[in-house]
């Protein structure tokens, strides 16, 4: 594997609703289309995993398959591997911050999409910057969430 083809993501959402409330939100990936722009389609495959389109601003869409592999609400953690156009593991951890919560989302995926593996090391710069922006929205997207209440639409 080479590191060309490696990513390793970080963002840091601070949101001004409680732990429990974060946590009941993002393990809600089915409706992560609903509050997240760029999270286009979610289909369930089982209790512990499922389907997703992601697109942000590049003309790509990324399709993979997560697969719960840590669900510890009192440590605050999500966690799942991914397959399909990338590979690798995601990690969300919900921690106390303030009056509110801090969700640190860390990602270590390694391109396998074809097309995206050619452009992996020239379009990094890119690659880095559409990610950065498509958190930057669900980060937004989640703040109006929580504030609507979650059984809303």
């Amino acid at each position: 594997m080479s590191s060309r083809h490696r990513f390793h993501f970080r963002s840091v959402w601070v949101l001004a609703a409680a732990p429990a409330e974060v946590y009941a939100a993002l393990e809600r990936a089915g409706d992560y289309p609903s509050w997240w722009p760029q999270v286009r389609e979610v289909r369930g495959l089982d209790e512990r995993s499922g389907t997703a389109r992601i697109r942000s601003v590049l003309p790509y869409d990324l399709r993979i398959t997560g697969s719960a592999t840590r669900h510890d609400q009192a440590a605050g953690v999500l966690e799942m591997e991914i397959t399909g156009d990338v590979a690798g593991w995601a990690r969300w951890t919900v921690t106390p911050y303030g009056t509110g919560t801090r969700a640190l989302y860390e990602q270590r995926v390694e391109v396998r999409k074809p097309s995206m593996r050619r452009l992996a090391w020239p379009g990094r710069p890119l690659f880095r910057a559409n990610h950065a922006l498509m958190m930057r929205a669900g980060r937004r997207g989640l703040r109006r969430w929580l504030e609507r209440g979650l059984d809303e639409d």
